[in-house]
């Protein structure tokens, strides 16, 4: 599964990489040399990739100022579906925005970070990288291999490490809702606002439960990918507290204009 030869090249290309920083790497951290070698690696992937998180939010942030002309729009054209697209794509245009353009950073992320879980999953990389230790415990270690010595511990603080993290990022998500929330009634009409789509309120439930899958699936993974999701889960809470920190909005209005 997966093992086409251009993804093994990367993955080969990606574990020859860590191998020289982890070389790097030894005379400060020793025998954790890995371990280390991984979190840095977790996070040049993710520099790497920043700049399409970054036009990502951006996109998202020009979408949201259109949103009154967007609701005004979908009130205006209720009846004529076909009307409404054109104004809609004509508006998105106009402002330089487009509805779909914040997909594309995600599906340009995809291959990065299927290389880097492919890389700590697998010995595709041919480095050795799961028979190396942190704490005496194999990288190449899984939950259900036991809990004896250090494991037990080692496991303890990483699973507490995500649920940490999925804490803090679903309360960040249904603050978010929250204010999307206020922010559409404030910017409605009243009964001329289009109605909730179907399954919408369930969606809004169901959002911020998704980032305590990050420990559901930890469990089922080995040491090395652990601290990779450990690192690249950290990583993206501070891109969010960054990137999606509240906006200074002129005479106080509502709207981000950025």
């Amino acid at each position: 599964m997966l093992a086409f030869a251009p993804l093994q090249g990367a993955v080969g290309a990606a574990g020859a990489a860590l191998a020289q920083l982890t070389t790097l790497l030894e005379p400060i951290a020793g025998g954790a040399a890995t371990a280390a070698a991984i979190v840095l690696f977790t996070v040049a992937v993710r520099l790497l990739i920043s700049p399409l998180t970054v036009a990502q939010v951006r996109g998202e942030r020009r979408r949201a100022a259109l949103a009154p002309q967007v609701r005004e729009l979908q009130r205006r054209y209720a009846d004529d579906p076909a009307r409404l697209q054109t104004e809609l794509f004509a508006l998105y245009r106009s402002a330089g925005a487009s509805p779909v353009a914040g997909c594309l950073p995600m599906l340009l992320q995809a291959p990065f970070l299927l290389v880097t879980y492919r890389l700590f999953t697998t010995t595709e990389g041919g480095t050795g990288l799961l028979d190396a230790r942190l704490a005496g415990v194999p990288l190449g270690h899984h939950l259900g291999d036991g809990l004896a010595g250090a494991a037990g511990p080692l496991f303890a603080v990483l699973l507490a490490a995500l649920a940490a993290l999925a804490w803090w990022s679903s309360r960040r998500m249904r603050r978010a809702a929250a204010a999307g929330a206020l922010a559409a009634e404030a910017g409605g009409t009243g009964a001329s606002t289009p109605p909730e789509a179907p399954g919408a309120a369930l969606i809004g439930r169901l959002l911020p439960l998704l980032p305590y899958t990050t420990v559901l699936v930890a469990l089922v993974l080995p040491l090395a990918a652990v601290l990779y999701l450990v690192t690249t889960t950290a990583w993206t809470a501070l891109e969010q507290a960054v990137l999606r920190r509240p906006q200074a909005s002129p005479a106080g209005a509502g709207i981000d204009r950025r």
